[in-house]
């Protein structure tokens, strides 16, 4: 395995166990294939700490009646399809019951085929891209897709902003922000408004031309799906120039680190997420606290204890991981991916069941904005495409 990759594997094994002591064989791994560098490393944080916290309240698990400390395997999917088959492969050769993840679309489908290969099953808490479950049996997913949110986001800019024309900016080669352009840009144009759309190369850091062709179309919103790292340049540089538009997004912007970058500026920034703080105090208080506890986790939370729905997202995956352990009766990856339909639990972010395709049925979208004066996200509303 080259350092290179970036491909870290850490075991994390909490001390917290049940009353009833837990046999030295009695464990099962859960992997963790995530982003902890790259353009997406902020968010696959952010859902890591998610699956962290869960872990920390739930480190064990009772299957057939014997209880089993639960361990978590990460591996660094370097936010890059270059990289994440590697990390897959990781995972799988350290004998993982299960994955978690990933954070980035592009990523999940990269690794995807290996999974699949060793009949593990895979819960993803925010790639929403339909292909990551499309045609396969192995990968669930537990947030909406881009067909939902490109509505949702194309309802919003055109019924409540009065956008007519819109400028869309996306990552080239990536297939979350191809895919999610491409979604909003056919519901929008339905509406009857129009769709400027550009592409950027990997490793942009300067907007500020397509800033100026988006004043230059007379956008009336500036629709940029992208990963952190760029939007928070791109706020950045919005304020800059002072452009007249608001900036819309999808669930990868939902961050505290872009809403500081919008804080003590005149941008507007809207998004669609899946969760939205103040929608289940106990685990908003509870989170809150234990984010507060370590440094490293406040750090790895973007310096503050702002939740991120990608955080409540990765802790539902985890309760999902549980219950499906639970209905197999086994740490047999098998029987847990044949278990895995069967699930129905409600969980942070509402109730979690699946399709038959393995996507969760959703039927709403929260979407909030950027007070740009405190820096914090206000909810605007809840949102079907009814």
């Amino acid at each position: 395995m080259k350092k290179s990759l970036l491909l870290i594997i850490v075991v994390l094994c909490f001390s917290m166990l049940a009353a009833a002591a837990v046999s030295a064989d009695n464990v099962v791994l859960i992997g963790i294939y995530e982003p902890a560098s790259g353009d997406s490393g902020a968010g696959g944080k952010q859902e890591m700490l998610g699956v962290q916290y869960a872990n920390y309240l739930t480190p064990t698990v009772e299957i057939g009646g014997e209880t089993y400390e639960i361990q978590l395997i990460y591996a660094d999917n370097g936010s890059s399809t270059d990289k994440a088959p590697s990390a897959a492969q990781a995972l799988v050769s350290s004998g993982v019951s299960v994955v978690l993840g990933s954070y980035g679309s592009g990523v999940s489908i990269a690794g995807s085929k290996y999974f699949a290969d060793a009949d593990i099953a895979a819960i993803t808490a925010s790639s929403t891209n339909p292909q990551v479950t499309a045609g396969n049996d192995h990968y669930f997913r537990i947030c909406f897709l881009d067909p939902f949110q490109g509505v949702v986001l194309a309802n919003y800019a055109y019924k409540e902003l009065g956008a007519r024309t819109a400028y869309s900016l996306a990552e080239l080669g990536n297939d979350y922000d191809q895919g999610l352009a491409t979604y909003f840009k056919q519901a929008f144009e339905e509406l009857g408004g129009t769709v400027i759309a550009d592409s950027f190369p990997n490793g942009t850091s300067d907007f500020t031309s397509y800033l100026t062709n988006a004043q230059m179309y007379s956008a009336d919103v500036f629709f940029c799906p992208v990963s952190i790292a760029y939007s928070t340049q791109i706020v950045q540089q919005a304020a800059s120039q002072g452009v007249p538009f608001p900036i819309l997004g999808g669930d990868t912007l939902d961050s505290n680190v872009v809403a500081k970058a919008a804080t003590g500026t005149d941008v507007e920034v809207t998004i669609t997420t899946f969760y939205q703080e103040g929608a289940n105090p106990e685990f908003d208080n509870g989170f809150r606290a234990w984010l507060n506890s370590n440094s490293e986790y406040l750090t790895n939370n973007g310096g503050n204890d702002m939740i991120a729905a990608v955080s409540a997202m990765g802790y539902d995956t985890y309760l999902v991981a549980l219950e499906a352990m639970k209905i197999a009766g086994s740490t047999d990856s098998r029987a847990i991916l044949e278990a895995l339909p069967g699930v129905d639990i409600t969980g942070v972010s509402g109730r979690i069941i699946f399709d038959e395709i393995g996507d969760a049925v959703r039927t709403s979208a929260f979407v909030k904005r950027v007070n740009n004066k405190t820096g914090e996200w206000e909810f605007v509303t809840e949102q079907t495409v009814d």
